[in-house]
């Protein structure tokens, strides 16, 4: 996978969590930037934290992992959760273009962390994106238009003066 191919997709699912961050229970969404962790005291890069909306300050992590071949593993999500604990976030969201493996599973359940389905080949007009039983889908396609006009100029009595047509 190239460099461009990975940035892409977090770049199109950090916009695309922030379109949709009413339904993510978000006040909106930061882009890429370090997060101090409280326990270990060392800085965590994080792809997206979207702040929640509520009494206090709150946020969610968002990662974003682009793999192909398979789906998100226990281990990536055991890493995902130790960085929730550890800077203070109230959870996370996982985006991937597959579903996430069994043990994965139970590691975003138990951690409050929210799988979102993203196409692989994602951009912001053409997605399928899935979550919280919600799928979202747009598609975009190109058209092309051309026009053709004909004038015709005619005397008081109806008579042809001249014919034209033009594209």
């Amino acid at each position: 996978m190239s460099s461009t191919q990975w940035k892409s997709y977090e770049d199109v699912a950090r916009y695309l969590i922030s379109q949709f961050k009413d339904l993510f229970g978000l006040e909106d969404v930061e882009g890429k930037q370090k997060v101090k962790g409280m326990r270990s005291g060392t800085e965590w890069e994080i792809e997206a934290k979207g702040r929640k909306t509520g009494d206090r300050e709150m946020f969610v992590i968002v990662e974003c992992r682009r793999h192909t071949s398979g789906g998100q593993k226990q281990e990536h999500l055991g890493a995902l959760a130790y960085r929730i604990i550890d800077t203070g976030a109230s959870g996370g969201i996982i985006v991937s273009p597959l579903p996430l493996q069994k043990g994965a599973k139970k590691v975003a359940q138990a951690e409050g962390i929210v799988e979102v389905t993203l196409t692989q080949d994602s951009t912001t007009t053409d997605y399928v994106m899935q979550f919280l039983n919600k799928v979202m889908i747009s598609k975009s396609d190109r058209i092309g238009l051309s026009d053709s006009g004909r004038a015709v100029l005619r005397d008081a009595d109806g008579n042809v003066k001249s014919d034209e047509t033009f594209d």
